[in-house]
């Protein structure tokens, strides 16, 4: 965990906890060692440094490449493991996601996408699914309330409005659930994640 990572990742937690009440629920169902993918939806930019603080190490995840345009923010970005992927679409991103956690670290997708435009859970695009094929790498879903609330797209920023992530159990994917493959294959393990991040509640 280099400085700039380290900083980040304190001071997101203070500030979250400062100005949300933030807090993780069943934080001991994340895996802490080897690869794995943590799978949580999209409300807003908290996202990525709140599902930071789920895990004791790094994550890597990706961010729109127009963000490496933003004065120091380009700088900074690639020292908080941000890997630039394009919207349209951009293999380059998701090869080195499949690099990450080949080589045993830890890496947080959302399934959707993008951000939710109404705070509500959108339908599963395929992106998770050739990940999990590719590599086998365990998933632990989790579920953020709150975030959109406090800064919904488009939006600005709402303070004192709480914000909670609940992780599920981990998902582990063989040989059956890959079966034939088929064209369908990468959205429907996407989906089941969806599904799972879906039965996820507030207690």
């Amino acid at each position: 965990m280099n400085f700039y990572y380290w900083l980040g990742y304190h001071l997101s937690r203070v500030l979250a906890q400062l100005f949300f009440r933030f807090r993780i629920i069943n934080r001991e169902r994340v895996i802490q060692t080897g690869p794995v993918i943590l799978a949580m939806n999209h409300q807003s930019f908290f996202d990525p440094p709140l599902a930071g603080n789920a895990c004791d190490r790094p994550i890597f995840f990706l961010a729109k490449k127009s963000l490496m345009n933003v004065p120091v923010l380009g700088w900074l970005l690639p020292k908080l493991n941000v890997i630039p992927v394009n919207l349209e679409g951009d293999r380059s991103a998701l090869k080195a996601l499949i690099r990450i956690l080949s080589a045993g670290e830890c890496a947080l997708v959302f399934p959707e996408g993008s951000r939710t435009p109404d705070g509500n859970l959108q339908p599963a695009a395929a992106g998770l699914g050739l990940l999990i094929a590719k590599t086998r790498a365990p998933v632990v879903p989790m579920r953020i309330f709150g975030a959109f609330d406090a800064w919904p797209i488009h939006g600005k920023i709402h303070l004192w409005r709480k914000i909670t992530i609940v992780a599920g159990e981990p998902i582990y994917f063989s040989d059956a659930d890959l079966g034939t493959g088929g064209k369908d294959l990468y959205t429907r393990l996407s989906q089941r994640v969806m599904d799972a991040i879906a039965a996820l509640q507030l207690p």
